[in-house]
């Protein structure tokens, strides 16, 4: 006859898993292991479980701020950051905001992976038994070395992530960053990429620029100095130059880009060699240099019919430097 099965000590506690385990099967090892071999894999399942439809649901919350609506208007996560949310947008601010809507919920996604899984990691080390409080500390020791050692890097990280949420500039925008000048070809969280007038890539740390001056953004002005000699008629080379500019605005390929009617603000400055009428016309964002050519040279061609010297013929143009 074979013996009786003993009881563990914990099956004496009423409504614990050994004393279910030894109810149900009798066996004594089972049962005194039934805290590691059912409660301890169903606790961290359940954690697991949890973190990922948390993970999940806030995932799916990002899309729905990123995603742009196909009314044209800006996505919703970047609606409070805009003045200007409300304008109508053309194709390619439409673009350009879904790209970086796109970009700013990536880095929200991972971060949100980052911080969920970080926390469930913590509670299933907890639950079998591991003291998590050291592990804590030495984390926070070794985060703030990493911190004094990085700090470039975590700089150039979260100068990129507060460039894209003001939208301060995109690829495409022609803009002047102190240092390097030049047209944006990529933004990334921790390098900007321009390419220079004259083909030269500069990169960029994100954490280095102080100060950035975009071209290219909402609008551009086209500015043109117009050189007169000392004796010409101001009216009437005023008169003419208003008249031939709205005449080029009028038409193509100047009409094309031109937002607004030009607006003559007359003389501007005086120096040695030449008077200076200043000529200001609204046009769309990146086609002022070109819009600047064309008005330049039929305004000064208009002006040279008309009699009125030039007095700069070495300096054919104007003063200002051309792009």
């Amino acid at each position: 006859m074979l013996p009786l099965p003993s009881a563990p000590e914990c099956a004496s506690e009423a409504g614990t898993w050994c004393q279910q385990v030894f109810n149900l099967t009798g066996n004594e090892w089972l049962a005194a292991s039934a805290d590691w071999l059912i409660a301890k894999p169903f606790k961290i399942t359940v954690i697991l479980v949890i973190a990922f439809l948390i993970r999940y649901f806030i995932r799916k919350l990002i899309d729905k701020l990123t995603k742009a609506p196909s009314d044209g208007k800006l996505p919703a996560l970047l609606r409070p950051l805009r003045n200007k949310a409300n304008q109508k947008l053309n194709i390619d601010a439409i673009e350009r905001n879904r790209q970086r809507a796109e970009t700013i919920g990536s880095v929200l996604k991972s971060v949100t992976t980052f911080l969920v899984l970080g926390i469930a990691v913590i509670e299933i080390l907890a639950e079998v038994g591991i003291n998590v409080g050291p592990l804590i500390a030495s984390a926070g020791i070794v985060g703030v070395a990493l911190g004094f050692g990085a700090q470039n890097l975590v700089r150039d990280f979260l100068s990129g992530i507060f460039m894209m949420l003001e939208d301060q500039y995109g690829v495409g925008d022609f803009v002047d960053v102190g240092e390097a000048i030049g047209e944006v070809e990529a933004v990334g969280l921790r390098i900007t990429t321009l390419r220079a007038l004259d083909g030269t890539v500069w990169y960029v740390r994100n954490g280095e620029i102080l100060r950035v001056g975009n071209s290219s953004q909402d609008h551009s002005v086209a500015l043109i100095d117009i050189p007169l000699a000392h004796g010409a008629d101001i009216e009437h080379a005023t008169r003419l130059i208003t008249q031939i500019a709205t005449e080029v605005t009028s038409s193509p390929p100047v009409s094309n880009d031109a937002l607004a009617q030009p607006d003559v603000l007359g003389v501007d400055k005086i120096t040695v060699q030449a008077i200076y009428i200043r000529l200001l016309l609204k046009v769309r964002p990146g086609k002022q240099w070109g819009v600047q050519r064309i008005l330049r040279g039929k305004i000064l061609s208009a002006l040279a019919d008309a009699g009125f010297e030039n007095p700069l013929p070495l300096l054919f143009g104007g003063s200002e430097t051309t792009q």
